[in-house]
Order: C-alpha cells, then sequence, then structure tokens
C-alpha cells in the first residue's frame, strides 16, 4: 500500500484511530519523521462510505489518519508513545466528546513485523492502568479517503472543534527520538 513516492523517502505507513480524526490528523502531522499524513475511513463493512454513512449508518468504519513516516527519523515504537498520549486510551468508542464506534481507538497494520512492536507497546501501556485499554490493534482490512473537506481540517478552520488540547499539540511539534 505504500506509494512510490513514500518508498523514494524510505518510508513506512500505519494507520490511526483515536477519535475526531481532523485533531489526531493535525496532532500526528506535527511529529518530526512523519512525512504525510491523510485523513479517512478505515477496517468498515462498506465501500467508499461517505460521512454522513460513516457518522448516520452502521458501515463499521472508524475515522483513521494514514500516517507515513520515516523509520531513519522515529521508530513506531515512539510514534505510538504519542500517539498514546492525544488519546484516552481506556475509552471504549469515545474520545472527548465524540461518542459512537465511528470514534474508535485502534492502531491498523499493513505490515507483519509491525504486530510485534504494536503488542509490546499495548502491553506496556496497559501496565500503566488498572481498567483494559480499548485500543484494537488489528491489520488494516480496508481504508477509503475521507472527503477533500476533512483534508486538514483544523489547518483549514483554525478555531474547528478539536478534543485534543494545545498543549498536546506542542508537544508532538516538539517531540524528538534519539536514534543512536
Amino acid at each position: 500500500m505504500v506509494s512510490n513516492a513514500a518508498l523514494r523517502y524510505n518510508s513506512k505507513e500505519i494507520y490511526l484511530a483515536g477519535g475526531c480524526f481532523w485533531g489526531i490528523e493535525k496532532y500526528i502531522s506535527q511529529i518530526r519523521g512523519v512525512v504525510s499524513t491523510e485523513v479517512g475511513y478505515a477496517n468498515g463493512s462498506t465501500e467508499n462510505p461517505s460521512y454522513e454513512e460513516v457518522c448516520c449508518k452502521s458501515t463499521g468504519h472508524a475515522e483513521t489518519v494514514r500516517v507515513l513516516y520515516n523509520p531513519d527519523i522515529i521508530s513506531l515504537k515512539f510514534l505510538l508513545d504519542l500517539y498514546y498520549d492525544a488519546i484516552n486510551p481506556l475509552a471504549l468508542n469515545r474520545q472527548g466528546n465524540d461518542v459512537g464506534a465511528q470514534y474508535r481507538t485502534g492502531i491498523y497494520y499493513t505490515a507483519v513485523e509491525d504486530k510485534e512492536i504494536i503488542e509490546e507497546s499495548i502491553a506496556l501501556l496497559q501496565k500503566k492502568y488498572e481498567k483494559p485499554v480499548a485500543i484494537e490493534a488489528i491489520p488494516l482490512k480496508n481504508y477509503y479517503r475521507a472527503e477533500e473537506y476533512h483534508q486538514k481540517y483544523l489547518e483549514k478552520n483554525p478555531k474547528g472543534y478539536c478534543h485534543i488540547g494545545k498543549d498536546k499539540f506542542d508537544k508532538a511539534a516538539n517531540a524528538a527520538e534519539s536514534l543512536d
């Protein structure tokens, strides 16, 4: 699923769902080592769903961010640690004021070698909580790009609703990993 342009930049891909995709997209896009982001709908039961269908019908899709990142700059583990900081990992089918299955948290992978990293990362996260972590971690079944007006929404609409606070955006923008 990695495009030719992404391969030129030695990029890998991961799909992250964490409530409304507007905020997760902006948050993730600010992280050093992230090459590109795009919002869409993942792991549902219908083809090419619209936003209205995802919100109002039982499509099973999650609002998701497709993330291309450069593994020479940021590891998947570090990227996931930052993702966990932007979500409530205990909330089932909700983040902030957004409620419904389309707002579930999920990590959807396309590379089999990512499965172990994801599982170990979630196991470490679980040690911080008594209640069970509600993040699904499964292979990507399908992904459909969301409508253009959703792409980079918070850049186009800086006062738009977001369940992620400014402090989190600042942390993402200043996060750096040493891969030595």
